[in-house]
């Protein structure tokens, strides 16, 4: 189940563990840090990892299409992890996805990877562009910055939260984090590491734990983790 968070008066986000967020008003999913093709890029090269990351990714987005009723992605950057991800099967599964969603609107913003990998083929009917985006309440862009005027939503960092037990184990999972004026996506992609933000106090993070999504209790007010 989704969860519904404000993270400024008038921006209203619905926050899903499928790793994505859905603005309701704009009838738009924003994704960040897809890395579509990432383990056949690393494979091309002669790393043995599985397979099946892309499948499960467009398995996800068909998922959180239905749930939403999304008229529109807006991918934040990374959409393909580089030149190597076009791999014949690879291509052959987006142009399937694209086909059977023919009607969606899809916007890359582009990200670090989107530089070496190059715009989507344009037979994805993907509108690449540089960010930030403004739509609606929102600055829209790869790396995290404060876009004046807009509430930014970023990736690019791959955010992460580590969760400690009673016997002293230790959980990693992917999260959201907002700031004041940026918030940052968990990467969608499957194959992709975490990287644990320091958080201040004021900061909203929620955890992204199998079908849930849960926030974290906030921090003292003149506390820092």
């Amino acid at each position: 189940m989704s969860l519904t968070f404000a993270p400024r008066p008038g921006a209203l986000l619905q926050l899903w563990p499928q790793r994505a967020a859905f603005d309701p008003a704009l009838h738009t999913l924003f994704v960040a840090d897809a890395h579509l093709g990432k383990a056949v890029s690393f494979r091309r090269l002669g790393v043995p990892v599985p397979a099946g990351t892309t499948g499960e990714a467009l398995a996800r987005l068909d998922a959180l299409l239905a749930a939403t009723g999304a008229r529109h992605i807006v991918f934040l950057g990374d959409l393909l992890h580089s030149a190597r991800a076009l791999a014949p099967g690879t291509l052959a599964e987006l142009l399937a996805w694209r086909q059977r969603h023919a009607r969606l609107e899809l916007t890359l913003v582009r990200g670090n990877h989107d530089e070496h990998a190059g715009d989507p083929p344009a037979a994805l009917g993907v509108q690449a562009m540089d960010g930030p985006l403004h739509l609606g309440p929102w600055a829209l862009l790869h790396e995290p910055a404060a876009v004046p005027g807009a509430y930014a939503l970023a990736g690019h960092v791959h955010p992460g939260v580590v969760l400690g037990g009673r016997a002293n184990d230790r959980l990693r999972l992917p999260c959201f984090h907002f700031g004041a004026d940026v918030g940052v996506l968990p990467a969608f992609g499957g194959f992709t590491g975490l990287h644990v933000l320091p958080r201040g106090a004021g900061e909203r993070v929620f955890a992204v734990t199998g079908e849930a999504v849960c926030e974290l209790p906030p921090l003292p007010a003149r506390g820092r983790r």
